[in-house]
């Protein structure tokens, strides 16, 4: 197995080592040996007696008592690890993942804890030991050591500096989805749930912290051991420790559940809406699932070096300190609802994923496609005013992008390796899923979702599902024993009858497996036929091969309002033509209500035409939801070459009118690709300022107003000064002297402070003081705002000395370097710079960030991504340029 280290533990002959070994089981090697160190286990040559990606069945681990004591001085732990396994049936070996780890010794003890051998011999990654008997239960008893490791998987370090310039040092844990085994031996994969009862040795001046509750005893003079209680049954993924010297703040929920953020002492103070946030989401989520969190603790901790979001660890979920941290002075608005929706995602996992796990990393997108859905569920009910529905819209989005690429995939995929389950964690299982979801719940109604989903919680709880499942939960399914013997559940041979829709039986999992199990978007097209529509379902693709396999059938829930009422109508497409009659007196019909479906809208014969005319005419006859939704249609059908870019262009000619954030943003996000695509070409058009003169001139350089008024503040403000809009520049220039002359201690609006520092960066003072306060600087947020501003410099000496920074990873970490190329690459003066730095640093590149691309599958599907995604700029350009030009020449006369 590539990547993985397997222990094979069998039969050889008994030695009283085994017995020593056993007896120290509470005992720990120093993590430096001294003289007489205690050596890895010599090598033999035995060959392997296992072949297969995944474990054996019938050996199950019960119960880990793991003791570990790191060495945050020499980047080092040691530690020993007793597996309580079940051996359901005869065999001479026990196979078990490793990674990474020196084994010192591996025992097999009985249930007495009495050795039976010890003799082991080691050939590469192998280790051997004594035969075991079916039904019975053995324990393995391993000692190991390892370095703590340099990247962000695994027992890692990470680092922080205080304001007075030290470095401190911690080691925290990220082990999903296959790196709990470069922190100790174990059965990692996630159908292997376990007890897990965890001790950590430390010096006083730091904290550990894990899954459970903890109670501390001095070992020795200078040395504690911290005891954390038994956990719940649980994935070896989950299993979570941290050693730091971190400060925290503490509250309780309604139900007792005591809630601790943690962060750097330092930024103690910026922990204090998380906590808000935590405590909110817990009672949240136990009122909406219906099921009380289970364990008596939930820590939060914002871990330096951290390369994903965040982790939802059972009871210790670990965060970038951007989305967790959130300080009033630095922070803006979206800042706040970031951290809102992260926490409200790690939170959710701790039902969808911890509580009930998916059977294997196919189906990765039941724990993160349901926790992604239900950020927006949580916010929504939590945080009203932070508006997070108009989010949602941009998710779908986003999943769209991804999925109308011919190198995308099944929400079920396999996943068969290491470098395949990473893959797994991508816009697909996340977006996609979430969307599919939120589709489903709309066409179930909220009451039959809910309902559903808690069944699914309540009958797995502690165990593993797959996508069956959750479709027998929804429809409310069982088995045959439990139908006969009075369970409120229809029996199997009747799911395909227990939810009337449309006149017609629903069969929930034949429907949910066109989405599941095959890629790609629907594409609708709608053709008005006197009193009926005229539907075609086909496969949607930005950029369509001869190659391309485009015959594709889902089970549409289809939805459509008219003018003639205020109904949303439904109709479920099961064929790849269909019709609705709709009656003569409608004028225009919207497909896609709100944008609930997961489908593409095209609309044939002059539709368009129409659509444009009403929201010239009257566009508050639609939602804003439904304006976005056309909005974004239509450009995506200019990209696939369905629809001329002029029609898309006079469809957003109406924005002048519009008062709504999403749909502006949505149009203007269009405007500014078009004129980065024509900047990049040395063609500069002032067409977008003067379109949006009125707009930008309401904006006022204040953190005033509601939600959706200060992103859109910030989104205007940063194009039109990006545009050299004379009056914007002016303002920011002013507020960024200010600042300067204030040194630090003036404090800008936060929802446009990045613009003024992007404007105070063209000048070299301007930008060498930035870097100096990025340097210094104890806020995150801030941190993120001056870094983009730092990038936005014309200079590109500037450019490649932040690149070098982010390799160098001291002053920029190495965990934003792959945002740092992209803020450059999205520079007219950098793209090619990054470029340039990516081909040179290429290998190291692959080391830090994308190990998963070193096997041959994984840089074909990553190759494949990237030509699909130049293949449909080069088409764009060469369809729409031209038009584009005429059409921008036309507007500004």
């Amino acid at each position: 197995m590539a990547l993985v280290r397997l222990l094979v533990l069998s039969v050889l002959h008994v030695s009283l080592i085994g017995c020593q070994h056993a007896q120290s089981s509470h005992q720990v090697s120093s993590p430096h040996h001294p003289e007489g160190e205690q050596s890895p286990l010599g090598v033999d040559n035995l060959s392997f007696p296992w072949s297969r990606l995944r474990l054996p069945r019938y050996i199950i681990p019960l119960h880990y008592r793991l003791l570990l004591h790191p060495n945050l001085t020499g980047l080092s732990f040691n530690g020993s690890v007793q597996i309580q396994i079940d051996v359901q049936n005869n065999t001479n070996w026990v196979v078990l993942h490793s990674k990474s780890l020196q084994i010192f010794s591996a025992t097999i003890l009985d249930q007495n804890l009495t050795h039976l051998s010890d003799q082991v011999a080691i050939n590469a990654e192998l280790l051997l030991i004594q035969l075991l008997s079916s039904g019975q239960k053995y324990s393995l008893y391993i000692e190991f050591g390892a370095e703590l490791s340099e990247g962000f998987y695994g027992f890692y370090k990470s680092t922080y500096r205080t304001s007075t310039g030290g470095i401190r040092t911690l080691a925290s844990t990220h082990f999903e989805p296959t790196s709990a085994r470069m922190a100790f031996p174990c059965f990692d994969e996630p159908t292997f749930k376990a007890n897990f009862s965890v001790r950590i040795r430390r010096s006083p001046e730091y904290i550990s912290l894990s899954n459970m509750p903890v109670k501390t005893v001095e070992v020795s003079a200078g040395l504690l051991e911290d005891q954390f209680a038994p956990s719940v049954k649980m994935s070896t993924y989950l299993v979570a420790f941290v050693i730091c010297d971190f400060k925290s703040v503490t509250a309780t929920t309604s139900s007792g559940v005591q809630v601790s953020i943690y962060a750097a002492p330092e930024k103690w103070r910026q922990t204090h809406y998380a906590l808000e946030v935590a405590v909110k989401m817990l009672d949240f989520y136990e009122e909406y699932f219906n099921i009380r969190y289970p364990l008596p603790k939930q820590d939060l901790i914002a871990i330096p070096d951290f390369q994903s979001g965040a982790m939802e660890n059972w009871g210790l979920t670990t965060y970038r300190e951007t989305s967790l941290l959130f300080d009033p002075l630095t922070s803006s608005v979206s800042d706040k609802l970031w951290v809102t929706m992260v926490i409200g995602h790690e939170l959710a996992h701790q039902w969808f994923g911890n509580m009930v796990t998916m059977d294997w990393w196919n189906d990765i997108w039941l724990n993160e496609g349901f926790a992604r859905y239900m950020e927006y569920i949580s916010v929504e009910a939590t945080y009203p005013d932070l508006k997070v529905e108009e989010y949602l819209l941009y998710t779908c989005f986003a999943a769209i992008g991804h999925d109308s690429l011919n190198s995308s995939r099944p929400i079920s995929s396999p996943a068969d390796n290491p470098t395949q389950i990473k893959e797994m964690f991508d816009t697909v299982s996340y977006d996609k899923g979430a969307c599919v979801l939120h589709m489903l719940r709309h066409f179930l109604t909220d009451e039959v979702f809910q309902s559903g989903i808690v069944r699914y919680l309540r009958k797995f709880s502690y165990r593993n599902a797959r996508n069956q499942d959750l479709w027998d939960s929804l429809v409310n399914t069982c088995s045959e024993e439990d139908f006969i013997s009075g369970k409120h559940c229809y029996s199997s041979d009747q799911a395909t009858k227990n939810y009337l829709f449309a006149g017609e039986h629903l069969d929930l999992t034949a429907m949910m497996n066109t989405w599941t199990l095959q890629k790609g978007i629907p594409l609708i097209t709608v053709t008005r036929k006197g009193s009926r529509l005229i539907l075609r379902q086909d496969r949607f693709l930005r950029t369509v091969l001869p190659s391309d396999p485009l015959c594709f059938l889902w089970h549409i829930p289809l939805t459509y309002k008219t003018d003639a009422s205020s109904t949303i109508h439904r109709h479920l497409m099961t064929t790849h033509t269909d019709s609705i009659h709709i009656g003569e007196e409608v004028t225009w019909v919207k497909v896609n209500a709100d944008m609930t479906g997961y489908y593409v809208v095209h609309y044939e014969d002059g539709g368009w035409d129409g659509m444009a005319k009403l929201l010239r005419e009257n566009h508050t006859a639609l939602s804003y939801k439904d304006r976005t939704h056309l909005i974004h249609n239509a450009f995506q059908l200019v990209t696939a070459g369905h629809l001329p870019i002029n029609k898309a262009l006079d469809l957003i000619g109406y924005l002048r009118l519009e008062t709504h954030t999403v749909p502006l943003l949505q149009g203007l996000g269009y405007l500014e690709s078009f004129y980065q695509m024509i900047e990049k070409r040395n063609e500069h058009d002032m067409y977008i300022l003067r379109f949006f003169r009125a707009v930008i001139d309401q904006q006022t350089w204040s953190d005033s107003g509601s939600v959706s008024e200060r992103r859109l503040r910030s989104e205007v403000l940063s194009l039109a000064c990006h545009l050299n809009d004379p009056p914007c520049v002016e303002q920011a220039r002013h507020n960024f002297k200010e600042w300067l002359q204030s040194n630090g201690t003036l404090n800008l609006p936060t929802d446009v402070a990045e613009t003024v520092y992007s404007v105070g960066a063209q000048d070299d003072h301007g930008w060498a003081s930035l870097l100096h306060t990025y340097n210094v600087s104890l806020s995150e947020a801030q941190k993120n705002k001056i870094l983009y501003a730092l990038t936005c410099s014309r200079d590109t000496n500037k450019l490649q000395r932040l690149l070098e920074l982010g390799l160098e990873g001291k002053v920029i970490r190495l965990q934003d370097l792959s945002g740092l190329i992209q803020m450059v690459a999205r520079n007219p003066r950098g793209h090619h710079l990054a470029w340039n730095f990516v081909k040179k640093n290429w290998d190291l590149l692959v080391q830090l960030f994308f190990e998963s691309i070193k096997e041959h599958a994984s840089r074909l599907r990553a190759t494949q991504l990237v030509l699909d995604n130049l293949q449909k700029n080069v088409r764009w350009i060469q369809r729409n340029l031209e038009t584009l030009r005429s059409w921008l020449t036309e507007q500004m006369k």
